[in-house]
């Protein structure tokens, strides 16, 4: 009960400290995201032409992402709370308005399938435990508590992760467990992800890749 508390005020900590950004234009959205920023490569180069990503880039779906969230992100890379410099290069001559119009158009855009799992029966039923019900033995809630019911999202605290690709999910959480992540203002993901072991880093970023995805809008 004591880490169920805890954790019910981390949440509530972060929600508290989320900053509010200003709603996009999707239309303009969809033109930003063809021309690039004027320096750097169109978003297509890397998140594809649709958003779905590219997993053997460990390159993210953003189709169907949260607006509000994939616009904090873009923020926390342009001032370097999170590290990329291929994306950083590539969005820093976009103004705030100009990101929020691009969350917006990409926050329309459909979301495929997930690709067929290549992952054991055994690691994706880790996967779905860990993702689902936790391990409160060691002090793991389960994704779902935060990212909502199959791991679908709520807002932009908490985005989508269902049907991500599992080598981003994989490298983010590696990226937490390093402290390499600083886009949240409690660090919530990087207490999480430090219990995590190297093979349930991998069970719960195949079983979440091999869920099917709801946009979230």
């Amino acid at each position: 009960m004591k880490i169920k508390v805890l954790f019910a005020a981390w949440v509530c900590a972060g929600l508290m400290q989320a900053p509010a950004y200003a709603k996009g234009d999707a239309a303009n959205g969809q033109a930003l995201a063809t021309q690039g920023d004027g320096s750097g490569a169109p978003c297509a180069a890397c998140h594809g032409a649709n958003g779905e990503g590219m997993a053997a880039g460990t390159f993210p779906r953003i189709a169907g992402l949260d607006a509000d969230y994939a616009l904090r992100q873009m923020v926390a890379f342009q001032q370097g709370k999170r590290v990329n410099p291929a994306m950083t290069m590539n969005i820093d001559n976009f103004n705030q308005q100009q990101l929020a119009d691009l969350a917006a158009y990409f926050a329309t855009l459909p979301v495929a399938a997930p690709a067929a799992a290549t992952a054991s029966q055994a690691q994706l039923e880790l996967g779905e435990k860990l993702a689902l019900q936790g391990n409160w033995d060691n002090y793991l809630p389960p994704c779902a508590s935060c990212h909502g019911p199959n791991n679908q999202g709520v807002d932009g605290n908490f985005p989508g992760i269902a049907g991500q690709h599992a080598s981003y999910l994989k490298q983010q959480l590696q990226a937490w467990q390093q402290g390499q992540r600083q886009s949240d203002p409690v660090q919530l993901m990087e207490a999480i992800a430090k219990r995590l072991s190297p093979e349930q880093i991998d069970a719960v970023a195949a079983y979440l890749a091999s869920q099917p995805a709801a946009p979230q809008q």
